[in-house]
């Protein structure tokens, strides 16, 4: 039986799919947000940092980006090697954009139109359900 781990689809159709300029920035900021929560040093680890940051410039959810089964499978990959991350997403927020919402925080860009989410328009988009 595979793990997870082993379950995921190292895809470069992903990162080939978009101009390169058009993504170098999301795609080091995102890799420097997953190494700054990873859980260990292990080899695995690291190319799930940037396995990870590759799939999130899909165009579809990243369980799917990753060639997962389900939102499911991505959440368990991501609570096994990058838990103090999973445990700041309370809202269980969809992961791309947890992602990028973390990398705004980060920069200290305001991203959401109210005050809390809760009062967004936006809320569904962020928070609604993952469908195949």
């Amino acid at each position: 039986m595979q793990t997870v781990f082993e379950q995921v689809v190292w895809a470069p159709r992903i990162v080939a799919a978009r101009p390169l300029n058009s993504i170098d920035n999301e795609y080091e900021d995102i890799v420097a947000l997953l190494m700054d929560y990873r859980s260990d040093d292990s080899a695995e680890t690291l190319r799930l940092c940037y396995a990870i940051a590759t799939a999130s410039m899909g165009e579809n959810h990243l369980w799917q980006d990753m060639g997962l089964a389900s939102r499911k499978a991505m959440s368990a990959l991501l609570e096994a090697h990058f838990p103090a991350l999973v445990a700041r997403n309370v809202g269980d927020m969809k992961w791309k954009k947890f992602f990028y919402r973390q990398l705004c925080e980060r920069a200290g860009v305001p991203i959401c139109k109210s005050p809390h989410c809760a009062e967004c328009d936006d809320k569904p988009v962020c928070f609604g359900p993952e469908d195949a």
